[in-house]
């Protein structure tokens, strides 16, 4: 199993807010911090490289990692985290990040299995990144689960990396609520299977449904091309459906001038124009396949104002209406 390449811009907001919140000024930090957008992709190097200068910054603080991760909310995650928001019991929750994962980290990491009434999130040495970065995650995660489940509860934590101080380790005891070990084989987070049914507060179906099939959109764009491609496509996804995607607003996302984003598309054998209708064709053809969507809300997905301007395009790429499309290649 791989060691994750990245995470994102969102994720990184969790260094941000913990300088809020401990009053700290860091202008260079948070210079590198606010520089990138929340879908864009960051180097897991440059983020261990931020973690490490971070808490230098509070020396008196115990187990800062902890208070990093302990400030996660849904917005830290992305999609992913308003994804499991939404869910309607904490095994879909759970089942969500463990399909969507790559969407967090570019890497699927987890492993989950069940023992002795027990369910075990699992994480294997090879896929550390760090003492910092994975005490970030793990606490981050469990704060997430305490959102989404207030009575949640956890069994065991436990890390690979070395035991730390003393203090250390009965902070991170408190935090979690239960015994916490170090230089284990695997990073681990372990709760009662009896939690999993439990219904959680601020499930809506809708939404779910609309967030899944964007999920599952954006992850289909991860693998192949650069890091370039992918952060044009995903930004891409992200603007259609609010019906104001431009050159410039795409420009403004990828932190390029119009004129630099011209030049990079134009390398690719692209203008804007084409670059759009590409993207919209493919996605159609996505959206189509999945019998749950009207045809007027792939319309919306599409960024099209009115269902007359999708039939439009779809004539064009095809030579048929959406509705036969959608027919013909159901066949």
């Amino acid at each position: 199993m791989a060691v994750p390449a990245r995470v994102t811009g969102a994720w990184m907001q969790l260094l941000s807010d913990w300088l809020d919140a401990e009053q700290l000024a860091a202008p260079s930090l948070r210079l590198v911090l606010d520089s990138r957008r929340p879908a864009e992709p960051v180097p897991l190097a440059l983020w261990q490289q931020l973690l490490a200068q971070a808490v230098t910054l509070a020396p008196r603080q115990v187990a800062p990692a902890l208070h990093i991760g302990a400030g996660a909310q849904p917005r830290h995650a992305g999609l992913l985290g308003y994804l499991s928001l939404a869910s309607a019991t904490l095994a879909e929750a759970l089942l969500a990040y463990q399909r969507y994962e790559q969407l967090l980290y570019g890497e699927r990491l987890v492993v989950v299995r069940q023992q002795d009434e027990q369910l075990w999130l699992t994480w294997p040495a090879s896929a550390s990144t760090g003492s910092l970065a994975d005490t970030v995650a793990i606490s981050a995660l469990w704060r997430m689960l305490q959102r989404l489940l207030p009575e949640a509860r956890l069994s065991q934590v436990s890390f690979v990396h070395a035991a730390p101080a003393t203090a250390e380790i009965k902070a991170a005891e408190d935090y979690f609520g239960c015994p916490v070990s170090y230089a284990a084989q695997e990073t681990a987070v372990v709760l009662p299977l009896a939690l999993l049914n439990r219904q959680l507060p601020h499930s809506d179906p809708a939404m779910r449904q609309m967030l899944d099939r964007q999920a599952k959109t954006l992850l289909h764009t991860l693998p192949g091309g650069d890091t370039f491609d992918r952060a044009l496509q995903q930004g891409m996804l992200r603007r259609l459906p609010d019906g104001d995607l431009t050159l410039a607003v795409l420009a403004e996302d990828l932190h390029l001038s119009v004129r630099s984003l011209q030049r990079r598309l134009q390398a690719r054998g692209l203008n804007w124009r084409q670059l759009l209708d590409r993207t919209r064709q493919q996605l159609a053809r996505q959206y189509l396949a999945d019998p749950t969507l009207q045809l007027g809300e792939v319309a919306l997905l599409l960024g099209f104002s009115e269902q007359s301007a999708f039939n439009r395009a779809c004539r064009r790429w095809t030579g048929t209406t959406p509705a036969r499309l959608r027919r013909s290649e159901a066949t």
